[in-house]
């Protein structure tokens, strides 16, 4: 019981920093369009 609460909490930080970072979908949306891009230009 304890282990998942802790799961729950965990998950919960987690998802609530990556959301702060970047304040909306749309910004995280192009956070990962931009990581994308670089990737694809490192392998190149």
């Amino acid at each position: 019981m304890f282990r998942r609460i802790l799961v729950v909490f965990t998950s919960l930080f987690f998802s609530l920093m990556l959301l702060a970072g970047c304040n909306t979908m749309e910004g995280f949306g192009e956070d990962v369009e931009q990581a994308g891009d670089e990737i694809e230009e490192a392998t190149n």
